[in-house]
């Protein structure tokens, strides 16, 4: 799945989702939102590939392409 504001990749066997609305210092908006919401089927699905046995514990770090990692909403995008 691509995301317009999110970065999504797998380094070492840990799922990085990071915030990507720099200009906006990664301001939520509904769009962002909408796309956080998706992307823990994105983690589940890398964790059926590495045959992990325990459904519970899934790898994943989130974080912002600056400094700050949200510093709220911007509703008006």
């Amino acid at each position: 799945m691509t995301y317009e504001t999110l970065i999504f990749g797998i380094e070492n066997g840990v799922a990085r989702i990071t915030i990507n609305r720099p200009v906006q210092l990664n301001a939520m908006d509904v769009l962002m939102a909408k796309e956080l919401a998706l992307a823990p089927s994105n983690v589940a699905r890398f964790s059926r590939a590495m045959c992990c046995t325990d459904r519970r514990w899934r790898p994943c770090v989130l974080r912002g392409v600056t400094s700050r990692l949200c510093i709220g909403s911007g509703a008006g995008r």
